[in-house]
This record gives structure tokens, sequence and C-alpha cells, in this order.
């Protein structure tokens, strides 16, 4: 999923509002199991709950100011999107391990499969992730791929060190050094509950970002950077809020795209060959030092 160009480039103090809104007047509607759309009272409310004014969403007569009609637009796309597209393709564990098998049949590439960390009767190849890996693979043209790196990543230039990432990412194209893409994978089949590991994964995500934020805007090198996430349950069942944070964090700027389930099969494809593209015309340009732009 690619954010609507229309919430991009927003000022950070629309998303002040949106979160501080989001705190207060929830993210679900209760019982009926969707993402709620704040009406514009119940965001004045809950503005209201942290001691502030509503006057910058509503005049006296209650006609919402363009604020107060760029937030309304906000949360009703966001509603959309969540209930009608992203919702349908988050895969429980036997949807992604069937994907998976058909995925392995159909590429036989040396590509890493890796398992999950469960112990027992769930422990199994980690299904999005060897998804992930089989289309990568299959669509990169042989061009090499750090699949599992375990070095922080590096943008240099003349040969030396330019920004390093505060963490490491579960994946970089070509490399981590200089790479043209970074992405993060979130895949919590087994998750019972949604606890403060999970949590974390959005919150690492979002740090992620704003140091590729401050490399483009202070050095002009746009690293694209994708998150993968899935598991039904996981998220739709108990995390509706984060992806509500989720859709905020791409509108933010902070991820180029984010990719929910079975969205993977859909769209990675596409990616990949984008990336080689870029990292072809990197490689001819700058010989392996950083691009600008």
């Amino acid at each position: 999923m690619k954010p609507n160009p229309r919430f991009l480039k927003l000022p950070k103090t629309f998303w002040a509002n949106v979160r501080s809104i989001g705190e207060q007047a929830g993210y679900t509607e209760r019982g009926k199991g969707i993402i709620k759309i704040p009406s514009l009272p119940e965001m004045i409310s809950a503005l209201k709950k942290f001691n502030l004014h509503g006057d910058h969403l509503a005049d006296k007569n209650g006609n919402p100011t363009p604020l107060g009609d760029d937030l309304t637009a906000y949360f009703e796309y966001r509603a959309e999107i969540l209930n009608g597209f992203v919702e349908p393709r988050l895969m429980d564990v036997r949807r992604a391990k069937s994907e998976f098998k058909k995925l392995k049949c159909a590429h036989r590439t040396s590509c890493p499969l890796p398992l999950n960390k469960q112990t027992g009767d769930k422990k199994a190849e980690a299904y999005l992730t060897c998804i992930i890996n089989l289309i990568i693979s299959a669509n990169s043209g042989g061009h090499p791929c750090d699949y599992d790196p375990r070095a922080l990543t590096t943008v240099t230039r003349k040969g030396a060190p330019l920004r390093t990432l505060a963490r490491r990412v579960d994946g970089a194209f070509p490399s981590t050094v200089n790479p043209v893409a970074v992405w993060e994978i979130k895949e919590y089949y087994y998750t019972t509950t949604f606890g403060s590991r999970v949590a974390d994964g959005v919150y690492e995500t979002l740090l992620d970002g704003m140091e590729l934020e401050e490399l483009r805007e202070h050095e002009n090198i746009h690293i694209k950077h994708y998150l993968f996430v899935d598991a039904h349950y996981t998220w739709w069942e108990c995390g509706k809020s984060y992806l509500c944070r989720i859709i905020d964090m791409l509108h933010m700027g902070y991820v180029d795209e984010v990719l929910f389930g079975y969205e993977v099969i859909e769209q990675l494809p596409r990616i990949v060959r984008e990336w080689v593209a870029m990292s072809k015309k990197e490689s001819s340009n700058l010989h392996g030092d950083a691009r600008v732009g």
C-alpha cells in the first residue's frame, strides 16, 4: 500500500491532532469490530479531556475549519482502507502456510527459508519472511540481496561513513552498505495477545523511518523503506489501534509502502523490479558510494 497523496506532506501539527484525538476518542467502534471515524464533536471532546480547546477545529457555530475538514477526511480514509482493504488481506497461519507452499513449488531458488522461533508443533518456516524471500529472489534477476543482515545499515560518501542506522533491519537490497531499500517484517501468527513486543515492533520501524527522514532532508539521499506485517488475529482482533498508527506512519513519510499479509504477493514483485532498476542506475553512476536524490 502506498500513501494517499492527499495526506502526504501535512504539517506535524496535523499528526499531533490525529494522535491526541485517537488517544481519547479511541480507534474502534465498540461491539462492531471496525475502525472508528470520530465525529467533529467527538474530536473536540477528546481534546478537552487533555484540557485543550477545539477552536482550531470548528468555529463558534460548530462549522469545521479547514483543519477540521482535513481531519474528518483523513479519519474517513483511514477507516475505509483498514476495514475494506487491509482486513481481508491479513492471513492466518493456515493461509500463510498454503501461500508459502505454492510459492516454494513455483520458484526453485536458493534464498534463505528461515524457521520461526516457536517450539514443538508450532515450529515451522517463518511463512511471511519466506514468502518475501522467495518473491525477491524470483524477481531480482540474480542481483544480490541481504536477506538477514548481521550488520547496521551504513550510507557512505567518498569511502567514509556518512550515516549508520541505530538498528539492524530485517532485509536490505542489495546490501546494508548504501542500500536501495531496507525493510522490516512483523509476522505474529502464534501470538495470542497484543503485547509490548508487538507494539515495540511498530516503534522500531518508526525509529528507522525518522533516521531515514533525517538522511533524506539533510543529505538528499532517499533509501526506500518498507514494512511487511501479517497475522489476522494479532493485528485485527487485538491490535487495530496499531494498524491505525501504521497508516499514520505511512502518511507521515516514515515508510514508503506498507504491505499487509497477502498484499506482499500482490505487490512485492513490482517493488523488487523497481529496486533492480534503481540498483542498476546507481551502480553505473556512482560505483557503490552514496547517491543523491
